[in-house]
């Protein structure tokens, strides 16, 4: 499924580290990742599935997204696994609070992926670095609207498919992104994340990931 390739791709980016500050806007080298997975027709409701590779097993699965370009707090990234050309923006938040506080957690990270073999073009999800509580709902607040997403073990999908391209244009249009979830043990979370930079990165994405 292309979720547990979608994951194990973030895993692997995360796991080398995603820049702090912009760099050079040109294809630099970026982390293995990914195993090998089947990609779904079309979105469908959430349905159970494997936990996403560990980093070592995604390395071992022989993609390798590259950084095509920096755009303020985002970085473009490309990568064919299996054969097929996929492109991403990522993104860390720029603050993050639990409650009750202090409790621990992976880093949270913003996902918008661009699959042209499958005719998915920017494909928003969220790793937000914890279980999330099973068959819960968490929630996106950008440009003064509120966007429910489906839950799936540390990922979060839009539930509603045909609201996603109003919810890219208002991120390209916006100055933060809010993600508001639940973990398996009670901890609610809100992540902010600064859209500085996503529509140059998105503009980019469109730029190179065609057939």
């Amino acid at each position: 499924m292309w979720r547990v390739l979608l994951l194990a791709l973030m895993t692997g980016v995360v796991a080398w580290g995603i820049p702090d500050s912009a760099r050079a806007q040109t294809a630099q080298p970026a982390p293995k990742a990914a195993p090998k997975a089947t990609a779904p027709a079309a979105k469908t409701a959430a349905k159970p599935e494997s936990k996403p590779a560990s980093p070592a097993a995604a390395v071992a699965g022989g993609a390798e997204p590259t950084l095509i370009g920096q755009f303020g707090t985002w970085g473009a990234y490309s990568a064919t696994p299996n054969g097929k050309k996929v492109c991403f923006a990522l993104a860390k938040p720029s603050s993050s609070k639990t409650n009750p506080p202090n409790r621990p957690r992976d880093p949270a990270y913003a996902f918008v992926s661009t699959r042209p073999a499958e005719k998915v073009n920017n494909e928003v999800s969220v790793m937000i670095g914890y279980a999330l509580k099973p068959g819960s709902e968490s929630s996106v607040e950008v440009g003064g609207a509120a966007f429910a997403m489906y839950t799936q073990g540390d990922g979060l999908w839009i539930k509603n498919a045909a609201e996603e391209e109003r919810m890219v244009e208002a991120m390209r249009k916006s100055a933060d992104l809010v993600v508001k979830g639940v973990s398996a043990k009670g901890t609610e979370t809100t992540d902010t994340f600064s859209l500085k930079g996503l529509a140059q990165a998105l503009d980019k994405i469109a730029q190179d990931c065609r057939r």
